[in-house]
């Protein structure tokens, strides 16, 4: 059986006074969208480098140590590419090698190239210095489900953007049987679930940073709040012109000023339409997006856990009632949803090592693309190595360019392509 986190008991009480007496009363506020090119930028780019890692990660599980173009012919959509997957092969040389096939010689293969070799033998050696690390993000997803449980399928679609590593279910689940377990859904899909709950991981990035602020003397209001006498605030980046507008600021201001509620603690109990629970939400997608190593991710990968998660049917709308804390980008002919404090300039602000080396790995894609004339010996190794390979298609020093797109409204509960 879980224990709830102690956070929660002390304040029950308080809970739902608070809660009733908010519900309803916050502002309601319908904000349009706008278009930040720096982070959607980020998709772009992202969106190759998705792909490219996907394929070499099916290469090296491949028997024969390749690909066909036939058996890659109809992945376009799972790789959520807008090319065709040979066009996208033959675009990056350095990564990819094409030769024919021994029995059927106008058949094209692919195989790694010494230097995709030579990043994924990088990427395994951070996979294991920072396995703890792995593990205790897993943890913490499985902790914020209502059962504890999670589809392996779901789980898969966010495998690239928690930063698991390949073949996870046994490279890495099966060495820690104290955390998981395989078990079975009622209509018999494979789950994973978590054998014990962890008290020491019970505790959000929102606290987190609440409290490295009271360390170093930026904010008091941590201590407030875990006597139990303040809210926690998140931070906020309006699209230029938004903070000013005074019913825009009420807003935000009654928000921040609700009871924060961990997304570790039981919400049974909250009233669904309640503005509490509304934060509640915010709350939960904020965690899980923290939880990423790219601190995005797709919506539907959301939507596919929204049960478990406890999460209203059109929860997805948050995302645009609440422009300070997300940003929905329409890029690549789908809608990812990315936390915004996780970036500045378009270029994260806390770096995990695999997102380091997946610059890297991008480094060498673009330098495949740009002189594929020439191919692999385009690419150093010392160039390889760099910690921070030069990116000349972020600008570092410059502003986020939002722009404001006029009539324009998301259809917040379609699905995605």
């Amino acid at each position: 059986m879980f224990v709830k986190s102690q956070s929660f008991l002390f304040s029950v009480s308080k809970f739902f006074h608070q809660q009733c007496r908010g519900m309803g009363s916050m502002t309601k506020v319908r904000l349009k969208w706008v278009k930040n090119k720096n982070l959607d930028h980020i998709i772009d780019y992202e969106t190759d480098l998705k792909a490219a890692c996907i394929l070499k990660d099916a290469i090296k599980r491949s028997p024969t140590g390749f690909l066909t173009a036939k058996s890659v012919s109809d992945w376009q959509k799972l790789l959520g590419l807008t090319v065709p997957v040979l066009r996208f092969l033959r675009r990056y040389p350095t990564l990819f090698h094409e030769f024919p096939h021994a029995r059927y010689a106008s058949l094209p293969c692919f195989k790694l190239t010494d230097t995709a070799l030579m990043l994924n033998s990088q990427e395994e050696i951070i996979h294991q210095s920072h396995e703890a690390d792995t593990v205790e993000r897993l943890c913490r997803v499985l902790m914020m489900m209502r059962t504890k449980t999670v589809s392996l399928r779901s789980l898969h679609s966010l495998k690239f953007d928690l930063g698991l590593p390949d073949n996870y279910e046994k490279t890495l689940v099966m060495k820690y049987p104290d955390h998981f377990c395989f078990v079975k859904a009622s209509n018999g899909n494979p789950c994973l679930k978590l054998v014990n709950w962890r008290d020491e991981f019970a505790f959000s990035a929102l606290q987190k940073r609440n409290e490295s602020n009271v360390v170093t003397g930026e904010d008091s209001s941590y201590r407030e709040f875990k006597r139990g006498q303040s809210a926690l605030a998140y931070p906020m980046s309006f699209p230029r012109g938004y903070g000013a507008q005074k019913k825009v600021k009420a807003w935000m201001d009654e928000f921040q000023k609700l009871p924060y509620v961990s997304p570790y603690d039981d919400s049974s109990n909250i009233d669904p339409e309640s503005d509490l629970m509304e934060k509640r939400a915010v709350g939960v997608l904020h965690e899980l997006l923290s939880l990423t190593i790219h601190k995005k991710t797709k919506r539907n990968y959301l939507r596919s856990m929204r049960a478990e998660l406890n999460l209203p049917h059109k929860f997805t709308r948050l995302f645009t009632r609440y422009p300070g804390i997300f940003y929905l980008s329409l890029k690549c002919k789908t809608t990812t949803v990315i936390l915004k404090e996780g970036y500045r300039r378009g270029k994260l602000v806390d770096p995990h090592p695999l997102t380091r080396l997946r610059d890297k790995f991008y480094h060498v894609m673009r330098t495949g693309f740009l002189y594929r004339a020439r191919g692999i010996g385009m690419v150093s190794q010392e160039e390889l190595l760099l910690d921070k390979p030069e990116d000349d298609d972020l600008d570092e020093e410059g502003s986020e360019e939002e722009e404001i797109v006029e009539g324009s409204e998301l259809d917040e509960d379609s699905e995605d392509d």
